[in-house]
């Protein structure tokens, strides 16, 4: 930044201000991670997605879905979803070494039902477990309120978490999605290292798949608070160099398409 001065150009220091600013528009420091490559699925549609979809569209307070969000199960479309993401994986399986997969019913289902068609095309199966750290964000005490049933029941809460933004939200007794990136970096770190090399995919939720990339990104990351949707049986992929991963594809659902195309329903 330059100031005139009696018709000279002199130089002037930016101000504390202005380069702390400046200093923040770095680009981040990406960590070292070895592993090959790593897919990252979120699971099909579950019976929760369509119903907190139409408790939306109409407005309505009631709870839509009993029971625990760790067993909330694939709907009809989330099942034909996987099937989809069981021809992809038909054809990607020689690229694969190992899958993880969270503990939740619907995406243990989704990994299922693709194994299930992989095998179908004479894939042979790959080595599969699952951690917990790959778990959905927990809401606590407002376990399966979508946003509606929320802020009926308790709206300073719902005024509280659209001050703060989903990031930094934590609803009693649950997580904040920067709470969720933390363990995710932890299952990255212990990843990397037990399975150098390898490629691996995850099979987990959107909030797993938006930790991913913030911890992927590195030192220095901005929230993600306007990252692009996740949607249901979408991968992400990055490619590993021997040194890092690289961003190659976001939430992408082209293999729906194509599974439809192909003759079958999704």
């Amino acid at each position: 930044m330059t100031e005139l001065a009696q018709g000279n150009a002199v130089p002037v220091p930016p101000s504390s201000e202005e380069h702390e600013s400046a200093s923040l528009q770095n680009s981040p420091l990406a960590p070292p991670n070895a592993l090959g490559a790593l897919w990252v699925v979120r699971h099909g549609q579950s019976t929760a997605n369509v119903a907190f979809a139409e408790v939306e569209r109409s407005g309505a307070t009631a709870l839509p879905v009993e029971g625990t969000d760790s067993d909330v199960p694939l709907s009809a479309q989330g099942a034909r979803q996987a099937q989809a993401l069981g021809h992809w994986l038909a054809e990607h399986h020689q690229d694969l070494d190992l899958v993880v997969c969270s503990p939740y019913a619907r995406t243990r289902q989704t990994w299922q039902v693709m194994a299930a068609h992989a095998a179908a095309e004479d894939v042979a199966p790959l080595p599969v477990l699952i951690d917990e750290r790959l778990r959905d964000r927990e809401m606590g005490i407002f376990e399966l309120h979508p946003p509606s049933a929320l802020k009926a029941r308790a709206p300073e809460e719902a005024t509280r978490r659209g001050r703060l933004g989903e990031w930094f939200y934590r609803p009693p007794g649950g997580e904040a999605l920067a709470d969720v990136a933390l363990r995710v970096r932890d299952f990255l770190t212990e990843l990397e290292r037990a399975a150098p090399g390898r490629r691996v995919l995850l099979v987990a939720h959107d909030a797993v798949v938006i930790a991913v990339r913030f911890a992927l990104a590195g030192l220095g990351t901005a929230s993600p608070e306007s990252l692009p949707p996740v949607p249901n049986a979408s991968l992400s992929h990055w490619q590993g160099d021997g040194h890092h991963l690289h961003l190659h594809q976001w939430g992408d659902t082209a293999h729906l398409d194509q599974f439809t195309e192909k003759g079958s329903r999704t």
